[in-house]
């Protein structure tokens, strides 16, 4: 940490200065000055920037080291974006396009701005807890030796105090006091306004109690070096009494009417303040209220200074909110936006000759912008994107587990053993994590060889004391699994984390997440979340479906194959038999590494099904494809059946039944529904193209061929029609219809499920052989 002295002090106020004009008139040009076609208002947080100028400007241009990685509140996205400029990383153009296509982001975001954003924001809370299992992540690439310790760095969450609304945060800091989290800041913009209203004053006097509670360093920034000095005047400590009374609504109000208010205010409640305020006009009143911690740079520089051990820490940063602006304190300034004459006053406030808007250093002399432009280019932060490391380890071809019947929850767990024992780079790179739910998706045995981590020695006490149990789990800092407690959203979150281990670190992992299918809906948010980060991860849900049978409807999934048809970066298989599984677990280990890769969700079942024997090979290329013929249909076959997942024996069965009555009848093995939707409509996306070389404007443009989906449905008849079965919504499969106009008698789960044994519910819910049969016979009725 590089010591600041008062000139470095002014320059940092300077630089805020600047982060606040141009993340101010970035939201201006977008909104007033860019053309815009579709008359729909552009938006933007103008207020919300104004409270964290002063606060960023302070971090980036004097806390941060170059491997400290932050987490932006959604709203201050454009100060991320000025300070980029400022550095030369980030173009006048990208600012001009702010919410325009291609242009820079409305909020933070890793894959698609083009400065190096660590963590993608937006979805509040979200992007605060991340930090500290990104923290977790440090630590165990630390522990096990594969991050050397100086490239260690701090994870720093800035977040609105609205955030601190969000339940996933205290999942998160429950999760993160277990694992003993270091090295990570969370910093709170306490502007005390959120969307609707001011908030409420009677938390904030607990959050402190809850963050110190779980082991956090708690600093409170509630006032500036200048209002401290009042204090030690005449009516000083009076006026400190009023303050810490004073409710944040009235205080807002106040902010807002200004300095006149100010004083008519005080003299009335607290009259023996009179002499603190005869010795200012109105204009020094407001500043003197409005010099809270979280705008005063020497306080900031100081606790940060003071906060350099690897202790968790939260800053309660008071602010106000549209600082500087001329609506600040308003509660409707969230979205508000200055008008042309407004904005057009705060310019000549700041300085900023007409035409210079975008100037870096407008506004600045030639001393002063020397020694701030010299302030920034010291600036520890990196300035580009670290390139993302790709197929970093060789997959080896997975052994299939061997057995005449198997449940692809069990043979996962068979093949997760079996890695761990044969050993090498890639089984030294998995990360396990569950939800308190290890043992029953079958992870136990990997557990079993590859310990818990640890920073810490945790013994295995059932073990020391011979008391016999099938779990020998022992935590050390070799160990190769994360345990959460039963939080979805934790589960999510670690999976973000290790899943950008590779961007962040610069050292891939390979993650996989255990989880019950119908509760990934517990955490659709962070699952999301990571995906949108482009984190790369396997998640495997066991045990789906109605096929789940005694458990009854509370743990019997329906809609997850639907979740995954409509979630971008995360593909979707659901396997049948386990040379399917040990397959797909493979191209999952490639696609984690792709550069066109993704995330990879597995929904596995408990049901032991007859394996299959294959004649050869020739079905893998479209296993990994989504679909392949597990019974070829005749050419021009009138009919075909379509499954998905554990039905198999229902669907081999009905086509036993049915091939005598209806000739060439196919049976299609589909292993992702998703992948072969998104092929599809690429199919259909590649087919009209935009025009290129001075083709006509609407011709046709076929490029790539067809879609592995219209291959295989080629085959059959034009009137054909389709009987597609899954354990989950029909809605997944009952699409292929469309593909080629096929007819479809869809069949799937669409009620609640309940408890009972698999004949009971799949007569019950249409899943049996007789449901099949009379859905193939609905098609030629």
């Amino acid at each position: 940490m590089l010591k600041k002295t008062s000139a470095d002090l002014d320059s940092l106020r300077l630089l805020e200065e600047r982060l606040r004009w141009l993340s101010a008139w970035t939201i201006h040009n977008a909104n007033h000055l860019r053309p815009s076609p579709d008359g729909l208002k552009v938006g933007g947080h103008q207020a919300s920037c104004a409270s964290m100028t002063a606060i960023m400007a302070a971090l980036y241009f004097h806390a941060l080291g170059p491997n400290d990685k932050v987490a932006v509140k959604p709203h201050a996205g454009p100060v991320l974006h000025a300070i980029h400029y400022l550095l030369g990383s980030q173009s006048r153009e990208q600012l001009e396009n702010f919410r325009g296509f291609g242009g820079m982001q409305s909020y933070p975001s890793r894959t698609k701005d083009r400065i190096p954003v660590d963590f993608s924001t937006g979805s509040v809370g979200l992007g605060v807890a991340v930090t500290a299992f990104a923290s977790l992540v440090q630590d165990y690439l630390l522990a096990h030796g594969i991050m050397p310790p100086e490239e260690a760095g701090r994870m720093v969450a800035l977040m609105g105090d609205a955030e601190l609304d969000e339940g996933n945060i205290y999942e998160c800091l429950i999760e993160a006091y277990k694992h003993d989290i270091r090295n990570c800041w969370w910093i709170v913009d306490y502007n005390r306004q959120s969307l609707d209203a001011t908030t409420a004053e009677r938390m904030f006097s607990r959050f402190d109690e809850i963050f110190a509670s779980c082991g956090w360093r708690v600093v409170t920034l509630k006032y500036g070096k200048g209002i401290e000095a009042a204090f030690g005047e005449p009516g000083g400590a009076a006026l400190k009494r009023w303050i810490d009374g004073c409710g944040n609504a009235d205080y807002a109000a106040l902010t807002y009417l200004g300095g006149a208010a100010w004083r008519a205010r005080l003299l009335k409640d607290v009259p023996e303040t009179k002499p603190l305020l005869d010795a200012r006009d109105d204009e020094a009143l407001a500043a003197l209220m409005t010099n809270l911690g979280g705008h005063d740079m020497g306080a900031l520089v100081e606790a940060f200074d003071a906060a350099q051990d690897d202790v968790p820490t939260l800053f309660i940063a008071y602010t106000i909110k549209g600082f500087g602006l001329p609506f600040a304190g308003h509660k409707d300034n969230h979205a508000g936006l200055m008008n042309p004459g407004q904005i057009a006053a705060l310019r000549d406030k700041m300085g900023v000759a007409e035409g210079e808007e975008w100037s870096p250093w407008a506004g600045l002399g030639g001393n002063s912008a020397e020694a701030v432009r010299a302030l920034a280019e010291n600036s520890r932060i990196p300035r580009a994107k670290r390139e993302r490391p790709w197929q970093q380890v060789e997959v080896p071809a997975l052994p299939v587990p061997t057995g005449g019947e198997q449940s692809t929850q069990a043979a996962f767990g068979r093949i997760l053993l079996d890695l761990s024992r044969a050993g090498g780079g890639l089984a030294d790179r998995i990360v396990t994590t569950s939800p308190d739910v290890t043992v029953s998706t079958n992870l136990g045995a990997w557990v079993n060889q590859r310990g818990l981590f640890r920073r810490q020695e945790l013994a295995d006490v059932f073990a020391a004391a011979k008391i016999p149990s099938a779990q020998k789990w022992g935590g050390h800092q070799a160990g190769q699994h994360i345990e959460l407690g039963i939080a979805e959203n934790n589960l999510f979150l670690m999976l973000a984390a290790l899943g950008l281990a590779g961007d962040l670190f610069g050292t891939r992992l390979f993650p996989i997440g255990t989880v019950y299918d119908p509760f990934i809906a517990r955490g659709l948010d962070a699952l999301n979340y990571a995906c949108y980060q482009d984190a790369r991860f396997l998640l495997v849900a066991t045990p789906s479906g109605v096929t789940l049978g005694p458990e009854g409807g509370a743990h019997q999934s329906i809609n997850p194959p639907l979740i995954a048809l409509g979630q971008p970066g995360l593909r979707h298989y659901e396997p049948a038999f386990v040379d399917e599984l040990a397959l797909l677990i493979e191209e999952a280990f490639r696609l984690m590494q792709a550069p066109d890769g993704e995330s990879v969700y597995l929904r596995l079942t408990t049901r032991s099904i007859a394996q299959v024997e294959r004649p050869d090979d020739s079905w893998k290329a479209g296993a990994v494809a989504g679909g392949y013929w597990l019974r070829e249909p005749a050419p021009g076959a009138a009919a075909a059946l379509v499954y998905s997942g554990a039905l198999a024996p229902e669907a081999l069965a009905a086509w036993d039944a049915l091939k005598d009555d209806v000739p060439g009848l196919g049976l299609l093995a589909v292993t992702s529904p998703d992948l072969l939707h998104r092929g599809w409509s690429e199919s259909q996306r590649r087919r009209w193209a935009p025009p290129r070389n001075g083709e006509g404007d609407h011709a046709q443009h076929g490029g790539g061929g067809p879609a592995h989906v219209e291959t295989l449905l080629a085959p059959l008849s034009a009137t054909a029609g389709l009987v597609t079965l899954l354990d989950g919504a029909p809605a997944s499969l009952s699409w292929l219809g469309g593909v080629r106009g096929h007819r479809v008698s869809p069949l799937g789960v669409e009620r609640f499920g309940q408890t009972g044994t698999l004949s009971d519910l799949y007569r019950e819910y249409r899943l049996d052989v007789d449901a099949i049969v009379e859905a193939a016979a609905e098609l030629f009725l």
